[in-house]
């Protein structure tokens, strides 16, 4: 049993999704009984069983097109009715899409890119924190989340980008926040985020272009100034504002997607 609750938390803190079934009540004659269970993985391998046969062939099939929406479902078979299984029992079966968390990286381990890392992590995002400073992380509330001290550029290559990963530069030094900005704009992302006046970013917008270092497509794809607008002053409510606007893009696709 406790394999199984791994496999399910690898799913969730990892980047493939899947889908948890459940036999949640039997009657009668059936493969398997009350708690059974299996993941089904988006490319259709399987770990767990919930009997075989056409019941699990059923449930896999089932699966996949819940991976896509998203949404849970509960079904029940009667196996011989229904599948042509000799055992002619009845299977409830409860099925749940696993879908990984969303990744949420920020560089900039300051008293914004802190707060936001809190809140980030209450609302299900997994954080990781990007700073070259060494003194930074010694606060105990970075332990729980992901902490890389290293330059920030060494960091890029080594980080893993993807359509999962949210990406927010909250730096101290407007230099840093830019070229952080050109060297992850072309990376898979779901979202990209940068912090500054609006003076900046048009200043920004009008370099990058001049320099060929993005298009002006690009450039439309990126929240700057980051997050949603309303009078925030303190490093706790432009960690809120950003925060916000992470939610509203999360949810929003995943309304897109059902």
């Amino acid at each position: 049993m406790q394999h199984f609750f791994l496999k399910a938390d690898e799913v969730i803190n990892g980047s493939k999704p899947a889908a948890l079934c459940i036999v949640v009540d039997t009657r009668g004659s059936t493969p398997r009984k009350q708690g059974a269970r299996m993941i089904v993985y988006a490319d259709g391998s399987l770990y767990g069983s919930i009997g075989g046969g056409r019941v699990e062939k059923e449930v896999t099939e089932m699966a996949l097109k819940l991976i896509a929406s998203g949404k849970p479902s509960k079904v029940t078979f009667n196996l011989e009715e229904d599948l042509g299984m000799h055992c002619g029992g009845l299977m409830e079966i409860y099925i749940e899409p696993l879908n990984p968390l969303k990744k949420l990286y920020i560089f900039g381990a300051g008293h914004i890119g802190k707060s936001l890392a809190g809140f980030a992590r209450e609302l299900d995002f997994s954080v990781t924190l990007f700073d070259p400073r060494h003194e930074i992380f010694r606060d105990e509330v970075f332990t729980s989340f992901t902490c890389v001290n290293n330059d920030y550029f060494k960091a890029i290559e080594e980080a893993v980008f993807d359509d999962n990963t949210f990406v927010v530069i909250v730096t101290p030094k407007h230099v840093y926040d830019e070229e952080i900005l050109a060297a992850v704009a072309r990376k898979p992302h779901a979202y990209l985020g940068m912090i500054g006046s609006g003076r900046k970013v048009d200043m920004l917008k009008q370099r990058f272009l001049e320099q060929n270092i993005l298009s002006g497509e690009e450039l439309a794809k990126i929240d700057m100034p980051i997050g949603i607008r309303f009078n925030a002053e303190t490093p706790q409510e432009i960690a809120i504002s950003i925060l916000a606007k992470l939610i509203d893009e999360r949810n929003s696709a995943m309304n897109k997607n059902s």
